[in-house]
């Protein structure tokens, strides 16, 4: 092989190189992400739940957004006074909310309602119980 065809060949390995590295670089950066592996979500916490599924839309604080659409703030909201609302609405889905909670299991569909209405300024202490969200399916 003559050093004219042998240079771009290095070039390119070493561009190569350095794409996958920086390619790494960005995963690691997502650390504070969780992926659920099959159809079900994998986080048991409402905070984890919260995090990982609702966050995205309904924003950290719970203030919900307007933009591509428009997401209803939980935070320090009247609707979720009742229990069985924010059930129906995880496990159903509402306008354009999908029914998220068809990939919880009740426990984790519990458990997310009772952190929204224990969070944000939310103080209802009512806790929903697996039961309730086992009857609501």
């Amino acid at each position: 092989m003559t050093q004219q065809l042998a240079r771009p060949i290095g070039l390119f390995a070493a561009a190569a190189f350095a794409a996958a590295l920086s390619a790494t670089a960005a995963l690691a950066d997502s650390a504070g992400a969780t992926f659920s592996e099959g159809d079900n979500f994998s986080e048991k916490t409402g905070q984890e739940l919260y995090s990982n599924v609702c966050q995205a839309c309904h924003m950290d604080k719970g203030q919900g957004a307007v933009g591509a659409g428009k997401y209803p703030a939980l935070a320090k909201n009247e609707n979720l006074a009742a229990g069985g609302y924010p059930v129906t609405v995880v496990l159903h889905g509402l306008k354009g909310m999908p029914s998220v909670g068809q990939m919880m299991s009740d426990d984790q569909v519990a458990a997310v309602v009772n952190y929204v209405r224990t969070n944000f300024g939310n103080d209802y202490k009512d806790a929903v119980t697996v039961e309730d969200v086992a009857g609501a399916r």
